[in-house]
């Protein structure tokens, strides 16, 4: 039996970059006015969403996102409130954080390392050490690990609401053939939708 070419086991062996988003059935991540309010999760969604990312190792986010999430270790308060949710903060502070950012002079969480630009190359080498998968959350960020080709898989929570205008939460200028891998139903209508994107 032929030997496996070193290069096919280490291509085999790399994680995936997974861009998880919450979207309105109209595209969007976000209303022309900046709000996202229209996302609130469930409990049936809150703990499933902490299950699916408790195997990423490292997150990858814009500064916007960051300091959106970043409250999950800074504001003890949050995880005080129920245990889905001090069940997530410990899941997000697990992880490896790394912020894209020209203007944000320091991070405030712990795991966390500022890059000033985005780096193909360098994602493709945390790919390849990473020991989870790796999550890439913002539509801007997102784009460019799309033109990247560095998105292995994106999982779409879908919101039963049209917000008519907004901020895209996929490239409207990138074509792709998905594949369909898994779906969900949750409570206030939202469906969980997780793409592979075809070789």
């Amino acid at each position: 039996m032929a030997e496996a070419h070193p290069q096919l086991l280490e291509w085999s062996a790399m994680a995936d970059l997974i861009y998880t988003s919450n979207v309105s059935l109209d595209g969007f991540i976000e209303d022309d006015r900046g709000s996202f309010e229209f996302t609130t999760p469930g409990d049936d969604y809150f703990a499933f969403i902490t299950g699916l990312e408790r195997s990423a190792g490292t997150y990858l986010y814009g500064r916007r996102l960051y300091e959106m999430m970043a409250v999950w270790e800074t504001d003890p308060g949050l995880r005080a409130r129920s245990e889905l949710m001090a069940d997530f903060a410990d899941m997000w502070q697990a992880a490896e954080k790394v912020v894209y950012s020209t203007t944000l002079e320091e991070v405030a969480t712990a795991k966390t390392r500022l890059e000033r630009g985005f780096d193909a190359d360098a994602i493709r080498t945390m790919k390849a050490s990473a020991t989870g998968h790796l999550t890439v959350g913002g539509a801007n960020l997102a784009r460019q690990a799309f033109e990247a080709g560095l998105i292995d898989e994106c999982r779409l929570f879908i919101s039963p609401v049209l917000v008519g205008g907004g901020k895209p939460a996929l490239p409207r200028d990138i074509r792709a053939e998905l594949e369909l891998i898994d779906e969900q139903r949750f409570s206030r209508g939202v469906i969980y939708l997780r793409y592979r994107i075809a070789s």
